[in-house]
Parts: structure tokens; C-alpha cells; sequence
């Protein structure tokens, strides 16, 4: 009885043996599989500009469109920071326009009837200090006199030359630069209400990509300072697989190599080997087939082409891929 327990064991050891070696055979003339896990990015996100906190439009758990308006800041104190640019864009094109015309007409007629004017009373008191100069040599008037004259004319010369400066300026115009300074107040403004608009954009936090929320950071109310998070969010797109392949099966998994992406829930999914580090590393812990762990191995990235959301960050799937595979 003892003899046949022992054959049967031993029969039993052997039919193992050669269901592993049979097992093993296959698994190394089948597809090549790696072990790795979803990395999946997320993005803090904030308003660039500082303020009180209006409203929140989205939870913890929601899902988020690209540009979808998910968070809004109070507009108002940039609104009236606006209205004040513009009333100043208004002052600025107004000036620039009128020295860019020159001066009015009526301003260069009156200047030219002043300037006609002090020369009529200039020839006067010319005509009037030569007389008083003759006339004192021959004491026909006092020193008094003559000197009255000559106070005047020197005063009804600079009167005249004052008026036709000012002539001469008004039929010039503007200096260039007069000119080129009030334009460029003008632009100074408009690139002022430019930013203004800007800020005022900046009120309204939108989603950069589809994703769902993961953090909601703060409550309505709240003053903000610009860049402060109001959401963390994960995003859908890319959906990337982290794996290691170990050097002598490197070849299988050049960049653009097709594969099949499984989870332990036993849902399937499609992807590209998008890059391959050229440098080789030990094995991270997180990697869980024993005969990798303690090899130098190479980081591959796998980009999931076909995710429906259900990848979440760190879960552990497994990769497949064969020579029909390959693109």
C-alpha cells in the first residue's frame, strides 16, 4: 500500500513538473507582458488676478469640460478701473488729435492781429524816441522826457517781438515731439484698458481641459491673492501607463510599438509606447513581478489612446503585446 502512495505521489510531482515546464515554454515563445501603473496628471488651478471670491460652480467629484466656466471672482472694482482708463484714453486721443492738427485757425488770426498790433506800437514809440532824441540834444525837452520815450519804445520792442514768437509758434504747429509724446500717452492708455480687459477675463477661472475635480480648495467669499489654488483637478487626457521592461526584451517596445492595456477589474484597453527612457534604472518597488525587481531595467511610458475615465492614478494594470501588434 506504502509502495503504491509513493508512486502516485511521485507521478503526481512529475505531471507538476512538466505542467510548469509546459507553462513556462509558452510563456516564453507568448506575447511579451509588463506590469505598470496609470499615471495620470493634475494641475492646481488659480485666478491670476487677486479678489473676492463671487462663486463656485463646481465640487469635489464633478466632472469639467474644457473651457467651462467652473469659478468667478467679483468684477466689479476692475470694472470701474476700466471706466476710468477709458474716460483717459478719451483725454489722450483728444489731445493727441489736436497736435497732430496744429494749432485753430482762430488762435494763429489772433495771434497775428497781437503781433500787427505791437508793431503798429512799435513804430510809434520809435517814431516818438527819435523825435525825443533830437529834441534833447538841442534842450528842447527834458532828460525826463527823453527818457520816458525810450522806456517806451524798449518796451513796445519786446511786446512786439513776444507777439510775432508767438505768431511764428502757432503757424508752426506742434514740436514733433509734442506730437510724438501725446500719441504715445494715447497708446500708454490703450495698452492700459488692454490690461484692464485682461483682468477682468481673469475674473472667471475656466477649466484648461476635460478632468474631474479632485480638491476644492476654498469657499465662496474668500479673498484671494493671484495664483492661490481654488482647484485641483485630474486630468483625462493624456492618460499615461508607467511600466519597465527589462534590456534584453527592449527591442519589443520601441516607441510607437501598439499594445493592450488590462486592469484587475478585467477591462481593456488600447495604447502606444510612447517613450523609452535611454537610461537604465533599478526596479522600483512598486514594479511586482519578482524577476524584475531586482534588475536594471528601462522606464517606458504607454500612452492609453482609448480611456473612459475609469483609470484612476496608481492603479496597477498589466501590458501585452506581440509581433502584430507593432505599428
Amino acid at each position: 500500500m506504502k509502495k503504491i502512495i509513493i508512486i502516485v505521489v511521485l507521478l503526481a510531482g512529475l505531471g507538476y513538473g512538466a505542467w510548469r515546464y509546459i507553462k513556462h515554454k509558452e510563456a516564453e515563445n507568448g506575447p511579451l507582458t509588463l506590469h505598470g501603473n496609470v499615471d495620470i496628471r493634475s494641475v492646481d488651478l488659480g485666478f491670476r488676478v487677486s479678489g473676492k471670491l463671487l462663486d463656485l460652480l463646481k465640487d469635489e467629484g464633478d466632472t469639467v469640460k474644457a473651457g467651462e466656466l467652473i469659478a468667478k471672482l467679483d468684477s466689479d472694482p476692475y470694472q470701474r478701473a476700466l471706466g476710468e482708463l477709458q474716460a483717459s484714453l478719451a483725454g489722450a486721443e483728444a489731445d493727441a488729435k489736436l497736435k497732430q492738427g496744429g494749432y485753430r485757425q482762430e488762435e494763429i488770426d489772433k495771434a497775428r492781429a497781437a503781433s500787427a498790433q505791437a508793431k503798429v506800437a512799435l513804430e510809434f514809440a520809435d517814431r516818438a524816441y527819435k523825435r525825443q532824441s533830437g529834441l534833447v540834444q538841442e534842450n528842447g525837452v527834458s532828460r525826463q522826457s527823453f527818457e520816458n520815450a525810450q522806456g517806451e519804445y524798449e518796451q513796445a520792442m519786446q511786446a512786439y517781438n513776444s507777439a510775432e514768437a508767438n505768431r511764428k509758434q502757432l503757424e508752426a504747429g506742434y514740436q514733433p515731439e509734442e506730437v510724438q509724446a501725446a500719441v504715445a500717452k494715447a497708446e500708454q492708455a490703450k495698452a492700459a484698458i488692454a490690461t484692464a480687459q485682461l483682468q477682468i477675463a481673469d475674473t472667471e477661472l475656466k477649466a484648461p481641459t476635460d478632468g474631474i475635480v479632485m480638491t476644492r480648495a476654498v469657499e465662496k467669499g474668500a479673498i484671494l491673492q493671484a495664483g492661490a489654488t481654488v482647484y485641483s483637478i485630474s486630468l483625462e487626457k493624456p492618460v499615461w501607463i508607467r511600466a519597465y521592461v527589462h534590456e534584453p526584451e527592449l527591442g519589443q517596445v520601441a516607441p510607437n510599438t501598439k499594445v493592450t492595456v488590462h486592469t484587475d477589474g478585467g477591462k481593456t484597453f488600447h495604447g502606444t509606447v510612447g517613450y523609452v527612457s535611454p537610461q537604465a534604472e533599478f526596479t522600483p518597488k512598486s514594479v511586482e513581478t519578482d524577476q524584475l525587481r531586482t534588475s536594471l531595467v528601462y522606464r517606458l511610458r504607454v500612452i492609453v489612446e482609448d480611456s473612459d475615465g475609469t483609470l484612476r492614478q496608481g492603479m496597477p494594470v498589466t501590458i501585452t503585446l506581440d509581433d502584430t501588434a507593432k505599428k
